[in-house]
């Protein structure tokens, strides 16, 4: 009997570093100019994309925000977009108070290494416009069709946003384990893998302390809020939690996590509303990880940063995240832009993240899943007198989840 066993980009992800630490020990110089040549290549597709996916992903989000501007769904929009600032400079705070202690030696030259490996030959690739141009545009176009209707204009930009998404399923996420696997084979080859690594260990346990962090904070207020003791309602939450911990995958987990939110006390009308349309828009625990992330990066590059160039990145990774893709790794894929318009990220730092990211996707996805109950709970409190008149779906925001 033939099978067909599929592996998940994470394990592919975690083998690929793993094969370019082990190979990048003995591998010839020339076989691994090879790869760092592939990488150059990807590297440079990757930023024409990077725009595109941008204008492909927020023009129709913020249409679609815009079009179904009921009192309802703006409310909840604003709750999930501030939590997800909130977590974002959590994140940062915590970030700039621990990480320099973890971090220490591992510095610019702990990453800035690889460069001196050149590829064999490139393939310039120039995008058709700047990262800030495309959000802009995305900004106006989405909002300009969100104000006139302007059925045509949304028609094509829901058949650009399926291109836009299915190129980053069929091209992009495949070829990103050999893109991290050259990554990794050249700092090795280089001798500073096993730095950058150490570092990698510990930034993931602080980031699994901040997500623990962050719920509890939110429910929390929403237990203030609402009247409720905020560790039972978590503990409510635990179901979705471990769910989305061992699918990885926001939709997936939606029906466990109405149940989970109607055993708070959420009427049947809010929880059908609120948990569809906050698995598509709240992601909180994917900001935080980004951020963290982020700050780990840039210190151990030794890039210059501050609070209000964070502050701005955070913001305008918040909109980001609503327009993120459902497909694994999506979240990060969206955020490339604004790390390298922002915080002026280049390859390296882009194949780091994503590795990084990727690495703590489960957790970051049951943070954010768990988080939408939170939501729920104020949300409900603020409508609980027309739960009536509430829709049982989010009403064209039953696009895929992210994961």
């Amino acid at each position: 009997m033939k099978t067909n066993i599929k592996i998940g980009l994470l394990p592919r992800i975690i083998i690929a570093i793993l094969l370019g630490i082990i190979l990048g020990l003995f591998m010839p110089r020339a076989v691994v100019r090879v790869f760092v040549t592939f990488n150059s290549i990807f590297s440079n597709l990757l930023q024409f994309l990077i725009p595109l996916i941008i204008i492909g992903l927020v023009t129709p989000a913020i249409s679609d925000i815009g079009k179904g501007a009921g009192k309802l769904l703006l409310i909840t929009v604003l709750i999930a977009y501030c939590d997800t600032v909130f977590a974002g400079l959590l994140s940062y705070g915590t970030s700039v108070a621990v990480f320099p202690s973890l971090i220490g030696g591992t510095t610019a030259e702990s990453v800035a290494e690889f460069e001196n490996l050149e590829p064999y030959f490139t393939i310039q690739i120039p995008a058709m416009v700047d990262v800030m141009s495309a959000l802009v545009f995305s900004f106006t176009l989405g909002l300009g069709m969100a104000f006139f209707g302007s059925p045509h204009l949304k028609k094509f930009a829901d058949e650009f946003k399926d291109i836009i998404v299915k190129t980053i399923e069929v091209v992009i996420i495949p070829l990103l384990p050999i893109y991290i696997f050259g990554i990794f084979l050249g700092m090795t080859h280089t001798g500073q893998a096993v730095k950058v690594i150490t570092v990698f260990i510990s930034i993931i346990g602080v980031i699994f302390i901040l997500h623990v962090l962050l719920l509890v904070l939110q429910f929390c207020l929403a237990g203030g809020i609402v009247g409720k003791n905020p560790f039972k309602a978590l503990g409510n939450m635990l179901p979705a939690y471990f769910t989305a911990l061992g699918t990885s995958s926001s939709a997936a987990t939606i029906p466990v996590t109405l149940g989970c939110v109607k055993k708070n006390g959420v009427s049947d009308g809010i929880a059908g509303f609120t948990v569809p349309l906050c698995a598509t828009i709240h992601l909180s625990g994917s900001c935080l990880k980004i951020t963290a992330c982020a700050v780990a990066l840039m210190m151990m590059q030794g890039m210059e940063f501050d609070f209000w160039m964070f502050l701005g990145f955070i913001m305008m990774l918040g909109v980001m995240m609503v327009a993120a893709p459902g497909v694994p790794g999506g979240a990060i894929m969206a955020a490339l832009g604004v790390l390298a318009a922002i915080l002026g990220f280049g390859e390296q730092e882009q194949a780091l993240m994503i590795a990084l990211y990727i690495t703590m996707d489960s957790f970051g996805t049951a943070c954010n899943v768990t988080g939408d109950g939170a939501i729920a709970l104020v949300v409900d409190k603020i409508f609980r007198k027309r739960t009536g008149d509430v829709p049982l779906s989010a009403d064209g925001y039953g696009s895929p989840a992210k994961s």
